[in-house]
């Protein structure tokens, strides 16, 4: 498993829930099937551009891997409600692409951001066209994404997800300005990942509850459902960049450290760290030609203070509330899914 148990506070069932989650994803992939075909086709035609190297940057992050997710979770959202004119507009599957859309548009300007080389098990963009190509085409794509919105003609979804897209920004730039900053509190953080993850999770759950015709109180439980849902998935990603296995999602462990990111392990290694293991971790944090050998003491400081339990112990409870937000649904296959594949962003692999 890309996880190893040792960051989970429930390592004992770590195995049964890596089986739940991940048959989940395989129900989440049957039940969207047929309406996922038709949106991986309107994403390749939507990426191409009269401009060749659009397409080939845009195709080469789109066709990398990666399990989309978020439009998947959009179209499930839609299914789950009996709405006519759905079947007739098939707007959830124009706000799944548009969701996927936004979603790698964020991953082309992080990596310049980030000055990322691996995305996906894969040389980032930015390596073979450069920083500009990544960000121009990232722009193309929310550009698209937000034509599509417009094409269905739906101003209330197109305002969600061009809120989120504005939230998305800011928590990038908000946690740019904490880069290095040793005083960043837990409490900032988590702005950061509700922002930076948990709004598009959230506005892909809102616009597919929409687009099937979802009640007031199904409509606000399914948009907690997503916000809850990323912030566990950022909280993972966080953890996992300390305690997972090395390149097993695109990136060499420590990756966050070097870029001077406050992620939620650090601040909490900081709080419970002595003078001279704050000075260790200062020394490394920021630093790109940090040494393998510091990074793996940091990490076994994370060990000895069960940092990494407490960061996925809060994933964990996010996870709870995106389950308990859907305990006023209808029971059915969909939620019976969804349900689950909080499950995944515990014990998930890249």
């Amino acid at each position: 498993m890309a996880q190893n148990i040792t960051t989970n506070p429930q390592s004992s069932n770590n195995n049964a829930l890596a089986n739940v989650s991940n048959n989940a994803l395989e129900r989440l992939i049957v039940l969207t099937q047929t309406d996922m075909e038709k949106v991986n086709s309107l994403i390749i035609s939507r990426a191409h551009s009269h401009v060749d190297m659009v397409p080939e940057l845009a195709n080469y992050l789109i066709g990398s891997g990666g399990k989309r997710l978020r439009p998947m979770l959009t179209i499930a959202c839609a299914k789950m409600f009996a709405n006519p004119n759905e079947n007739e507009s098939n707007k959830s599957q124009y706000f799944a692409a548009a969701v996927e859309f936004m979603h790698n548009a964020t991953l082309l300007h992080d990596d310049v951001v980030d000055e990322s080389n691996m995305r996906r098990n894969k040389p980032a963009a930015r390596i073979i066209w450069g920083n500009q190509a990544s960000v121009l085409v990232g722009d193309f794509l929310l550009g698209q994404a937000f034509l599509m919105m417009v094409e269905t003609k739906d101003i209330d979804a197109l305002g969600i997800l061009s809120k989120a897209a504005t939230i998305i920004a800011e928590g990038e730039v908000f946690q740019l300005s904490k880069i290095k900053d040793l005083n960043t509190s837990a409490q900032e953080y988590d702005m950061v990942i509700r922002s930076k993850t948990g709004a598009l999770f959230e506005a892909a759950t809102k616009v597919g509850a929409m687009a099937g015709g979802a009640d007031a109180a199904s409509y606000e439980a399914l948009g907690i459902y997503g916000l809850e849902l990323g912030r566990a998935f950022q909280l993972s990603d966080d953890a996992l960049d300390y305690g997972g296995a090395k390149g097993v999602f695109g990136k060499n462990t420590g990756d966050d450290l070097r870029e001077g990111k406050m992620s939620l392990p650090i601040i909490l290694l900081l709080e419970n760290a002595n003078d001279k293991e704050k000075a260790l971790i200062v020394s490394a944090l920021g630093n790109q030609d940090c040494d393998d050998l510091i990074v793996e003491k940091i990490i076994g400081l994370m060990k000895e203070k069960k940092i990494l339990e407490q960061v996925m112990q809060q994933a964990s409870n996010s996870v709870a509330n995106a389950k308990k937000a859907l305990e006023i649904l209808p029971s059915g296959e969909i939620v019976d899914a969804l349900f689950d594949i909080a499950d995944f962003c515990l014990v998930r692999e890249y």
